[in-house]
């Protein structure tokens, strides 16, 4: 095992960066002696992303962060490749497979603001900025009194625009970034937002390793850093994505968590001017991830859910 090595490929944001890092130090502390070289991939939604004006990652379509790296996987230039699971398609490319799926951060918003709050409490007209269209419907859905603002950047440069505009009361991250980077928020207050205000889009949180499919060598060193509660979890709310179509468009949240061999899954899938859908399910964790997905097929064909 001395002398074996790996080459990870990762976008090169930030947050990509850390991610990446994450990842290759657990391969070292699962494997002794194993090097992971990390080489930064430049793809089309970080092109994109830096001029699309307000756009975010759930505005653009999925493929768009993955695409490059997924073909260096299968030139075989990597031997795996770091995705946060939220911006994966559904279904892996011909050739593909995500060897490993490691235990998930918080799955939460979180509301950072100028002074302690949750936002419920916020005065009343709170001007919110996000580029999420399912974080704008939802935040409308608790506060229809909020003016909702667009926003775009990584997570420093919207924490220094919420300083700069002086009439935003607060901005809303994902709090699993804000863990990975911990970026500077002296003077400013962050605060979880609830599941019943706020649900995350499938699989936020969570990262995804891919490999190519045969790789029995990197399969088996990857795999040592699979959690199967999270798998299970993400797997389920992104079968219920794939029953809605995938990459469809519609703004929506959902969220899994399992205990004692049962699944909680709830979601809310929005049109503009409010909530479409809204669905509560209990199932069994073994049939979970077949029953999401015939729930979003139902959704789509008009069914009662």
């Amino acid at each position: 095992m001395g002398t074996e090595s790996l080459v990870l490929g990762t976008r090169g944001s930030g947050l990509a960066l850390t991610q990446s890092r994450w990842v290759a130090d657990e391969l070292a502390r699962a494997h002794p002696g194993l090097r992971v070289e990390l080489k930064v991939i430049r793809t089309q939604g970080d092109r994109l992303q830096r001029r699309a004006g307000d756009a975010t990652v759930e505005a653009l379509p999925k493929g768009l962060f993955t695409a490059e790296l997924e073909r260096e996987l299968l030139r075989g230039t990597i031997d795996l490749a770091v995705h946060s699971l939220k911006d994966l398609p559904v279904d892996d490319p011909p050739g593909l497979v995500v060897a490993a799926v490691p235990e998930r951060a918080s799955a939460h918003d979180v509301l950072v603001t100028r002074g302690p709050g949750s936002l419920r409490e916020l005065a009343a007209g709170p001007v919110i900025a996000t580029g999420s269209p399912r974080r704008r419907l939802e935040i409308l859905r608790v506060r229809p009194d909020a003016t909702v603002v667009p926003i775009r950047g990584n997570v420093d440069t919207r924490i220094r625009k919420l300083r700069e505009n002086a009439d935003w009361c607060a901005i809303v991250l994902a709090e699993a970034g804000i863990g990975r980077l911990r970026p500077d928020l002296t003077g400013l207050f962050m605060a979880p937002i609830p599941f019943d205000e706020m649900l995350p889009a499938p699989g936020q949180g969570a990262l995804a390793v891919q490999v190519r499919a045969g790789d029995g060598r990197v399969a088996a060193l990857v795999g040592a850093l699979d959690h199967p509660p999270t798998r299970i979890a993400a797997s389920t709310e992104r079968a219920f994505l794939r029953g809605i179509g995938g990459g469809c468009g519609i703004p929506l949240g959902a969220l899994a968590t399992g205990a004692g061999g049962r699944i909680a899954f709830d979601a809310r899938l929005y049109q503009e001017g409010g909530v479409l859908r809204e669905f509560s399910k209990r199932w069994a964790s073994t049939e979970a991830e077949a029953r999401a997905e015939a729930l979003g097929r139902d959704v789509i064909a008009g069914g009662a859910g």
